[in-house]
């Protein structure tokens, strides 16, 4: 095992993450041939399979399973390590790994990158969106830096928080407009507009209507915030879609917009990273100045 070098660890944990070669290998940047050498010397150093190869995907052996385990924790204190320099050196630069939710992406983002670059010129955000499962699973095994979601997340290995709350809006047709605002109950009888299943915000409004997933199958559901709102305008029935989507999502949407009277459902947004994170002084700071950005 004194042979085993970083840039192959970094190859097995590219290719744990994708299960198959090809797209391992454009996320390495080096070609399939060269990958698949790189695992063979690494298997032939183990003295055993690290992975079952087969026609159109590969899985890990039992070995390989905790093989990438450990190779992640590895890789992740190498970074650290890269991050404890970067702490020590002024103001934050280089690369910043930013993992945010679907339903807050198109709202703040603009407005989050201008702001970074005006506080830290150096910095060079790199962006993923997807939903909080996800982001958590890659923040937790050093694929991302900080991310911004929902709270509360309630991973001991995390740091929150919390940037600012919103209230969620009610958006029914324009023929419903002026028409007294449905509570919970209510809602319940109407035909509700929700996002898929994974986003956090189809379980706040779930939970907000005393719905549960079970009978959530009797609901007409969206894949983004923007086709719930066009489904409404088209008559299809209500959504609830949080505030700060309002001036994007309802602009050219035959539909009216209401409030719920106090308390309403609201949401916390806020950001999460690791608390061995050497950035995390840092990442207050962005924290400060992407609050600043919500308000």
């Amino acid at each position: 095992m004194i042979g085993v070098t970083l840039k192959q660890l970094r190859y097995f944990d590219a290719l744990a993450r994708h299960r198959h070669f090809g797209r391992a290998a454009e996320a390495s940047a080096i070609s399939q041939p060269a990958l698949s050498q790189q695992i063979k010397e690494l298997e032939s150093m183990v003295g055993a399979p690290l992975v079952e190869r087969g026609s159109r995907h590969i899985r890990l052996t039992t070995l390989g399973e905790d093989f990438v385990v450990r190779t992640q924790k590895i890789l992740l204190s190498i970074d650290e390590l890269g991050d404890l320099a970067r702490a020590s050196k002024g103001p934050l630069a280089g690369r910043l790994r930013l993992g945010i939710i679907p339903t807050v992406a198109p709202y703040l983002l603009p407005q989050i990158f201008a702001a970074l670059a005006g506080r830290f010129p150096g910095l060079d955000v790199e962006m993923r969106e997807s939903v909080t499962q996800s982001l958590i699973r890659d923040l937790t095994e050093g694929g991302l830096d900080v991310a911004i979601v929902a709270l509360p997340i309630s991973e001991p290995a995390l740091r929150e928080f919390s940037l600012f709350e919103e209230e969620f809006v009610l958006v029914r047709h324009r023929k419903d407009e002026g028409q007294p605002v449905p509570g919970p109950m209510k809602l319940q009888t109407m035909r509700l507009l929700l996002l898929e299943e994974g986003h956090c915000f189809r379980d706040q409004a779930l939970s907000f209507c005393a719905l549960t997933d079970t009978q959530s199958h009797q609901l007409l559901e969206g894949s983004s915030l923007s086709t719930l709102v066009q489904m409404v305008s088209a008559g299809m029935g209500v959504t609830l879609i949080p505030e700060m989507a309002l001036p994007l999502e309802t602009r050219s949407a035959d539909i009216s917009v209401a409030r719920f009277p106090k308390p309403g459902p609201t949401r916390t947004i806020g950001m999460v990273w690791r608390k061995s994170n050497p950035l995390s002084d840092q990442l207050m700071q962005i924290g400060a100045i992407v609050r600043n950005v919500g308000q």
